[in-house]
């Protein structure tokens, strides 16, 4: 059974004064039995995370690491710095591809730096909205999949624990979200790439995908309700500790109705 989770990005918010008293009142909030919980803090801000979070099971994800394991690469961030303050880690956010013009191929290459770190990588993909226009969706997702995914080892991407987050671009901090069913479909084409495409097999069933894109506690039930949606990546509501609160009773509503079903 896919594990629910929901994951908190907060992006560029938040300060070393204040970001761990926040993920302390988020964490018990949020105490849902069956829902995995990380929260994303910028780099500054993971120690003081960290600490809040002591004792409890809620997880730390870095928001991104660097290619590469050690170097001349100012302002970057290696996998080995974040050993003993993170466990996870998103890649490939689109707000890094567009103003960090990362490739799938170097997003390919930090996934498996960061697999090889010991980091649970939840990689993004997604369309702009010319793409989903022009009926190129699916086929721009599966070329992202293709060039970070070609070549990894499966084994080795499913015990690190992987994960796929689908982030329409064009429904990122912009108010809009995909349809639930438009999701959905996302993520069966996402799992038929990685089956039919990466030869992954069985494997392609056992991935998390998680739906971003405007992610509040008014719209989440909608995604959680889709059999191929198991969780959120959330942006701005992961900063209200109210909607964060929200989102997780609910995602532990699915979590126990599939527990119940055995799916």
């Amino acid at each position: 059974m896919r594990p629910i989770i929901i994951a908190a990005n907060w992006k560029m918010n938040t300060t070393p004064a204040d970001a761990g008293e926040l993920a302390a009142t988020i964490a018990s909030r949020t105490e849902e039995p069956g829902v995995v919980r990380v929260i994303c803090p910028p780099y500054v801000c993971l120690a003081a995370v960290r600490d809040a979070l002591a004792g409890t099971n809620v997880a730390v994800g870095a928001q991104n690491v660097h290619h590469e394991a050690a170097g001349a690469y100012t302002g970057e961030i290696s996998a080995a710095m974040l050993d003993g303050l993170a466990t996870w880690v998103i890649l490939g956010h689109s707000e890094r591809r567009r103003d960090q013009l990362e490739s799938d191929e170097l997003i390919g290459k930090k996934l498996a730096r960061a697999v090889s770190a010991g980091l649970r990588p939840i990689l993004c993909v997604g369309e702009v909205l010319s793409e989903r226009e022009a009926g190129k969706a699916v086929e721009v997702v599966a070329n992202q999949l293709r060039g970070a995914l070609t070549g990894k080892d499966v084994e080795v991407l499913m015990n690190a624990g992987f994960v796929i987050a689908y982030e329409p671009v064009w429904a990122i901090g912009t108010g809009r979200t995909a349809s639930s069913n438009d999701a959905a479909a996302m993520a069966e084409a996402i799992r038929s790439c990685l089956s039919a495409d990466l030869h992954w097999g069985d494997f392609a069933e056992q991935v998390p995908i998680l739906y971003g894109g405007s992610v509040t506690s008014a719209n989440i039930g909608e995604f959680l309700a889709e059999h191929s949606i198991d969780g959120g990546l959330v942006g701005g509501a992961s900063l209200k500790p109210d909607e964060m609160a929200a989102m997780v009773a609910r995602a532990a509503v699915t979590a126990r109705a599939r527990a119940e079903a055995g799916v």
